[in-house]
C-alpha cells in the first residue's frame, strides 16, 4: 500500500500538484484503519447494498456512502475511499438531484430509467467490487458478478413496476412509488452497515419478491399492450 501510494504521489508531482509527506502519513493510517474496521459479513453486506441500491438509485447509494465515510460514521474499505472525495460528492449530489425530481415526474421517470439501464448494472457491478475487491482479483470479480447482478434484478423491477404504473393517467402512484424507492435505499445502506447478518436475509427475500413481481408486471404490461395495439386496429377499421 506504501509503494502505491508513494507512487501517486510521484506522479501528482510529476504535474505540479505538490503534496508533503505529512499528508501521506495522514491518510495512509485512515484507509489502514477503515478496512480494518470491517469485518467480512460487513463488506459483503455493503457489496450487495450497494449493488442492489444501484438498480434504484445509483447516485443516491453513491452519495449516501461517500457522506457517511466523509463524515465518519462508517469506515469505508479502500476501494470506495473515492466515494468521500469533495468532487465525488459533488457530483453524486447534483445527479441525485437531478434524479429526486426526475423519477417523479411520469413518463420522464420511465425515460430516466431506460437512458440509465446501461449505466446502473456495470455501476453496481464497480461499486461491490470496489467494496471487496482491494486486496484479491478473484474477489473483486465474484463481488462484480454479484453486484452486477443484483442491479440488475433492482432496474428490472423498478423499471417494470414504472411502467405498470404510468399505464394509469393520476401522477399519485408514481410519487408514491418514487418516494418508496428513496426510503428503500437509504433502510438498505443503513441496515447493511448497521445489521449486516439481517441485512442478508431481508436482502435474499426481497430478491425473491422482485423476480415475482418483475414477472407478474412483464405479463401485465404485455397484455396491456396487445390490448391497446387490438383497439387501434379496430378503431382505424371503423374509420
Amino acid at each position: 500500500m506504501e509503494l502505491i501510494w508513494q507512487q501517486l504521489m510521484d506522479w501528482l508531482q510529476s504535474l505540479g500538484m505538490q503534496i508533503g509527506e505529512r499528508a501521506g502519513t495522514q491518510v495512509l493510517p485512515v484507509v489502514s484503519d477503515a478496512a480494518a474496521k470491517m469485518d467480512m459479513p460487513g463488506l459483503l453486506a455493503l457489496a450487495a447494498a450497494l449493488g442492489w441500491a444501484s438498480g434504484f438509485r445509483l447516485y443516491a447509494a453513491v452519495f449516501l456512502v461517500g457522506s457517511a465515510g466523509a463524515l465518519g460514521w462508517i469506515a469505508l474499505p479502500a476501494g470506495l475511499t473515492v466515494l468521500q472525495h469533495p468532487a465525488m460528492l459533488a457530483a453524486s449530489g447534483f445527479m441525485l438531484f437531478l434524479e429526486f425530481f426526475a423519477d417523479k415526474i411520469s413518463g420522464l421517470d420511465s425515460l430516466w430509467d431506460l437512458v440509465h439501464s446501461v449505466i446502473r448494472i456495470p455501476a453496481g457491478a464497480a461499486l461491490a467490487a470496489g467494496a471487496l475487491g482491494a486486496d484479491s482479483n478473484t474477489m473483486a470479480m465474484a463481488a462484480a458478478l454479484m453486484g452486477g447482478s443484483l442491479a440488475a434484478t433492482s432496474q428490472a423491477a423498478k423499471t417494470t413496476t414504472r411502467a405498470a404504473i404510468n399505464t394509469s393517467p393520476e401522477p399519485f402512484s408514481n410519487i408514491f412509488a418514487s418516494l418508496l424507492e428513496d426510503g428503500l435505499v437509504v433502510g438498505a445502506v443503513w441496515l447493511a452497515t448497521a445489521h449486516p447478518m439481517v441485512f442478508g436475509v431481508v436482502l435474499a427475500v426481497t430478491v425473491v419478491l422482485m423476480w415475482v413481481v418483475t414477472v407478474t408486471l412483464f405479463r401485465f404490461l404485455r397484455a396491456f399492450f396487445r390490448r391497446m395495439s387490438a383497439f387501434f386496429s379496430s378503431s382505424q377499421k371503423v374509420v
